[in-house]
C-alpha cells in the first residue's frame, strides 16, 4: 500500500467533502480515502499495482473539483545571460528539459529568465546552471520558491480575491439595502432621493435595485458555476442552497419588476433584490473570515517549514562556499556561524557552541555540542563558530519527519467526526426538501401568498450551514497536533488524539524512561562478602567487562565503562552469547563467564544464598545487582544505579492530580523495583517482567477494563506500545519503539506525558463544543428559518438575518478551534 496526499481546490462545504470521499473510495485498490476540509486536502492509501494516481485525479475531477498532486518540486527563475536570439532561448531550453528530475521548463528571451520546475532528488541547481554554460549561456544569481511557498501565496491570494470581492459586493448592496428599507422605515425621517419613491416611481425604484443588484451577483458568480453544476450533477453543496435561494429571490423580483412594467404597481412591496444582494455580501463576508480562520489553524506547520534555513555555507577545497540547501550532499563539511541556523541534520567534527533546539524540543535552555554531538536542522547556533559533517538531508531531517508526522495527524479523523461525517452527506439534499416542502406548505396555509413562501423558502436554504459541521473536527484536530508540534508532542493521527483523553493507567517502563537510562556502577562485592576497592584489585571487574563488552543493554555497558575509567586491561573472549532477558554467557579462556539477573543463575542450578542478605540491602537501595559466575560457581555481584529523572516525580504526581494510575514495569527484581518505584511515588510496580511478557501485563491491565497508555523508549517496548491503547515513545528512545507508538515525546522529560493527555483533553473538550454549535446551529436555525416561531404568534425570519447567522456559524467554529492555540503547558 502507498499513501498520497493531493490537495483539492473548489470545495466550499462538508457536502463536497463528503461527495469526495465517496467518489474516491469506491475506486478498486483504494484502502482509505479521507478530506481534511479544513487544510482542503485529500489523504489515500492505495494499491499501486490496481490504481494511479492520475485514475484518482481523474475521478474527483469529474464531480467537478480541481486536484494538485503534492510534489516535492521546487522552482527557480535563472537569469540567463548571452542570449540574442530566440534561437538561443530554444536551444537553453532544450539543454534544461533534457535532464532527469526536470518537469518544467520555460526560458523567456525577453526577460531573458529560465522558469524552472524539477525534483530536488533527482537533479540539481547545479546540474541545470552547468547545462546552461555547456549550452554556451551565463546563467547569473537565481531565486528559488518551493511547493510550500507556492501554496502559502495562493492561500493569500485567494484571501485577497475574496476580501476585494466582499467590498465590491459591499459598495453595491449597501445602497441597495438602504434603498430597499428606507421607504418602510416611518419612525424617522431618513434622506432618500425623490426620483425613486416607489410610491410615485415603482419603476425607476425596481430598476434602480436591478441595476445594483447584477453587480453583486457578478463578484459572486462562483456561488451559481459551482452550485448549481453541484445539483445538476445530483451532489447539492452549500453554494447550491445560496444558489437557488438568491437565484429565487432575484428571478420572483424580475417577475415583479415586469408586473410593475405592465402598471401592477403593488408588485412593488414584492421586490427581493436586496435580499439577493445582501445574502452574498454577508456570504463573502463570512468566507473571507474562514479563509483566514483557515490559514490560523495550520500557523503551527507552517511556522516548522519556516524553521530551516534557504542556503548553507559548504567548504569545498578548502574555501567556504554558500549553497542552496538542496544542494547539500550527505558527507559535505558545513560551517555554522554564531546567530546562524543549522541546515541540515549531522555530527559536529570541530568546535564547540551552545545550541537553541527550543523550536524543535519546546527545551528552552540552549545545549552545549562539542565534537561528535549530533546537532539538527533548524536549531539555532548561538555562541560559537562550528563544523558539521551532513548525514541526513531533505525528507530525511529530523525537522521534516516531525513536519510530515503532523501533516499526516492533521489529515486523519478522529472517530467523534464521524456522526457529522454522516450527517454532511445528506444534510444539503434533506435541507432543499425542506425548504420545498415549508415553502409549499405556507403557501396553502396563507391562502396562496406567494411573497410569503418565498421568505421561508429562501431563509430555510440560507441559513442552512454545512460548513460548520465539516470544519467542527478537522480545525481542532489541525491546531491540537500544531500546538502539540510547538512543544515537542508528536500525535500522529486523530484516532490517537481522541483516545489519549480517555486514559485512565499508564504504564511506565524502567529504565531511560523512569530513569536516566545510564546506569554507572556503583559497588562490587565478592564470594565472601567484602567489598572489592574499585581503586584496588578489579579482576571481577575486569573479567565481567570483558564478557559484556560485546552486549548491548544499559547494565552490561555500565560495567564495561566503569572498567575503562579504571584503565583496566580487556581480556579477548573466545565465545560470547547473548540470553534475552537474562543476561550474558561468555568464554575467557579457561573460564565460562555468566554475568546476569537471579533467573539465569537459578536456571544453572548456581547457589547465591551467600549473598543474599547484601543483595538484598543494594535492592532496598535501588540499585540492580549483578550477578557474575566463573565456571559454574558464584563469584560476586557488580551493583548497577540508574538516577531518576528529575521530572519522573512531578509527573507521576501530576497524573494522580488527574486521575490517571501510574504503573511501573521493569526486569528487574522486586526490591530493586519497589526501591525506584518509591522515590518516584508509584505505588503499582510489575516487576521481574521479560521484554517478550511487557506486551501480555499491558493486554492483562486492557482486561481489567482500563484505557491504558505505555511509555517507553527501546526496542523491547515495541510489542507493548503497540499493545496499548495509546503507546507514547520518548524522543531519546529507538526508531523501532517511535514506529510503533501513537505519540511521539521529542524530549525526554517525562511531565509531556501529562502534557499530552490534557491537550488530548482540551482538543475533544473543543471538538465537542464546535460539534454542539454546529448541530445546535441547524437544529434551532432550520425551523426558525421555517417559520416555527411565526405558527405561534412569534417573528418571522428575515433571509438577510439568516444569511448573517449562516455566515458567523462557519466563523465562530474556526475561532473556537483557534482558542485552543491558547493551551498552556504547566511545567
Amino acid at each position: 500500500m502507498e499513501n498520497q496526499v493531493l490537495s483539492i481546490r473548489g470545495m466550499t462545504c462538508a457536502a463536497c467533502a463528503q461527495r469526495i470521499e465517496k467518489t474516491v473510495r469506491k475506486l478498486s485498490g483504494i484502502s482509505q480515502a479521507n478530506v481534511n476540509l479544513a487544510s482542503e486536502k485529500l489523504f489515500v492509501e492505495y494499491d499501486a499495482a490496481s490504481l494511479s494516481i492520475p485514475a484518482i485525479k481523474e475521478a474527483v475531477t469529474k464531480i467537478g473539483y480541481e486536484v494538485v498532486e503534492k510534489t516535492d518540486n521546487s522552482n527557480i527563475t535563472i537569469p540567463i545571460g548571452g542570449m540574442t536570439c530566440a534561437v538561443c532561448a530554444q536551444r537553453v531550453e532544450k539543454a534544461i528539459k533534457k535532464l532527469d528530475g526536470v518537469t518544467n521548463v520555460s526560458v523567456n528571451f525577453a526577460t531573458e529568465k529560465a522558469a524552472v520546475a524539477y525534483d530536488p532528488a533527482k537533479t540539481r541547481v547545479s546540474i541545470i546552471k552547468e547545462a546552461i554554460e555547456k549550452a554556451g549561456y551565463k546563467a547569473l544569481e537565481f531565486s528559488k520558491t518551493d511547493a510550500a511557498d507556492e501554496d502559502r501565496e495562493r492561500k493569500q491570494k485567494e484571501i485577497r480575491t475574496l476580501w476585494t470581492k466582499f467590498i465590491v459586493s459591499a459598495v453595491f448592496s449597501l445602497p441597495l439595502l438602504y434603498i430597499a428599507m428606507v421607504p418602510m422605515i416611518k419612525v424617522i425621517q431618513l434622506p432618500f432621493p425623490g426620483g425613486l419613491d416607489p410610491m410615485n416611481y415603482p419603476l425607476l425604484y425596481a430598476l434602480a435595485e436591478l441595476i445594483l443588484v447584477i453587480p453583486v451577483i457578478s463578484v459572486g458568480y462562483k456561488f451559481y458555476t459551482i452550485g448549481f453544476k453541484a445539483l445538476w450533477m445530483r451532489s447539492p453543496n452549500m453554494d447550491s442552497l445560496i444558489a437557488i435561494g438568491t437565484t429565487a429571490a432575484v428571478l420572483y423580483s424580475i417577475y415583479n419588476t415586469w408586473q410593475i412594467a405592465a402598471g401592477r404597481f403593488a408588485a412593488v412591496e414584492s421586490l427581493y433584490f436586496e435580499t439577493a444582494g445582501v445574502i452574498i455580501t454577508l456570504i463573502l463576508l463570512g468566507k473571507s473570515l474562514e479563509a483566514v480562520s483557515k490559514g490560523r489553524t495550520s500557523e503551527a506547520i507552517k511556522k516548522l517549514m519556516g524553521l530551516a534555513p534557504k542556503t548553507a555555507i559548504v567548504i569545498s577545497d578548502g574555501i567556504e562556499r554558500e549553497i542552496p540547501i538542496d544542494e547539500v550532499e550527505i558527507g559535505d563539511i558545513i560551517v555554522v556561524k554564531p546567530g546562524e541556523k543549522i541546515p541540515v541534520d549531522g555530527t559536529v567534527v570541530s568546535g564547540n557552541t551552545s545550541i537553541d533546539e527550543s523550536m524543535l524540543t519546546g527545551e528552552s535552555m540552549p545545549v552545549d555540542k562539542k565534537a561528535g554531538d549530533a546537532v539538527y536542522a533548524a536549531s539555532l547556533n548561538t555562541t560559537g563558530s562550528m563544523q558539521f559533517r551532513a548525514e541526513k538531508i531533505g525528507a530525511d531531517t529530523v525537522l521534516a519527519q516531525i513536519i510530515k508526522l503532523v501533516e499526516d495527524a492533521q489529515g486523519s479523523k478522529a472517530p467523534i467526526a464521524k456522526m457529522a461525517d454522516i450527517v454532511s452527506g445528506y444534510f444539503v439534499p434533506v435541507v432543499c426538501i425542506i425548504a420545498l416542502s415549508s415553502g409549499i406548505a405556507w403557501y396553502f396555509g396563507t391562502g396562496g401568498d406567494l411573497k410569503f413562501a418565498v421568505t421561508i423558502f429562501i431563509s430555510v436554504l440560507v441559513i442552512a450551514c454545512p460548513c460548520a459541521l465539516g470544519l467542527a473536527t478537522p480545525t481542532a484536530i489541525m491546531v491540537g497536533t500544531g500546538k502539540g508540534a510547538e512543544n515537542g508532542i508528536l500525535i500522529k493521527s486523530g484516532e490517537a488524539l481522541e483516545t489519549a483523553h480517555k486514559i485512565n493507567i499508564i504504564v511506565f517502563d524502567k529504565t531511560g524512561t523512569i530513569t536516566e537510562g545510564k546506569p554507572t556502577v556503583t559497588d562490587i562485592l565478592t564470594i565472601d562478602g567484602s567489598a572489592e576497592s574499585l581503586c584496588g584489585n578489579n579482576s571481577l571487574l575486569a573479567l565481567a567487562a570483558s564478557a559484556e563488552k560485546g552486549s548491548e543493554h544499559p547494565l552490561g555497558q555500565a560495567i564495561v565503562i566503569a572498567a575503562q575509567d579504571k584503565g583496566l586491561k580487556f581480556l579477548p573472549v573466545d565465545e560470547f552469547n547473548s540470553i534475552t532477558g537474562r543476561g550474558i554467557e561468555a568464554k575467557i579462556g579457561e573460564k565460562t563467564i555468566l554475568a546476569g539477573n537471579r533467573k539465569l543463575m537459578d536456571e544453572r542450578n548456581i547457589p547465591l544464598s551467600m549473598l543474599t542478605e547484601a543483595v538484598d540491602k543494594l535492592a532496598s537501595e535501588g540499585k540492580t545487582p549483578m550477578y557474575v559466575a566463573i565456571n559454574g560457581a558464584l563469584a560476586g555481584v557488580i551493583a548497577v544505579a540508574d538516577v531518576v529523572k528529575q521530572s519522573s516525580k512531578s509527573a507521576i504526581e501530576t497524573l494522580r492530580k488527574m486521575g490517571i494510575e501510574a504503573v511501573m514495569i521493569t526486569g528487574d527484581n522486586a526490591k530493586t523495583a519497589a526501591a525506584i518505584a518509591k522515590q518516584v511515588g508509584i505505588d503499582r510496580v510489575l516487576s521481574e517482567v521479560l521484554p517478550q511478557d511487557k506486551s501480555n501485563e499491558v493486554k492483562k491491565l486492557q482486561m481489567e477494563k482500563r484505557k491504558v497508555a505505555m511509555v517507553g523508549d527501546g526496542i523491547n517496548d515495541a510489542p507493548a506500545l503497540a499493545q496499548a491503547d495509546i503507546g507514547i515513545a520518548i524522543g531519546s528512545g529507538t526508531d523501532v519503539a517511535m514506529e510503533s507508538a501513537d505519540i511521539v515525546l521529542i524530549r525526554s522529560d517525562l511531565m509531556d506525558v501529562p502534557t499530552a493527555i490534557n491537550l488530548s483533553r482540551a482538543t475533544i473538550r473543543n471538538i465537542k463544543q464546535n460539534l454542539f454549535w454546529a448541530f445546535g446551529y441547524n437544529v434551532v436555525g432550520i425551523p426558525i428559518a421555517a417559520g416555527a416561531l411565526y405558527l405561534f404568534g412569534g417573528p418571522l425570519l428575515n433571509p438577510i438575518f439568516a444569511a448573517a447567522a449562516m455566515s458567523l456559524s462557519s466563523v465562530s467554529v474556526l475561532t473556537n478551534a483557534l482558542r485552543l492555540k491558547r493551551f498552556k503547558v504547566k511545567n
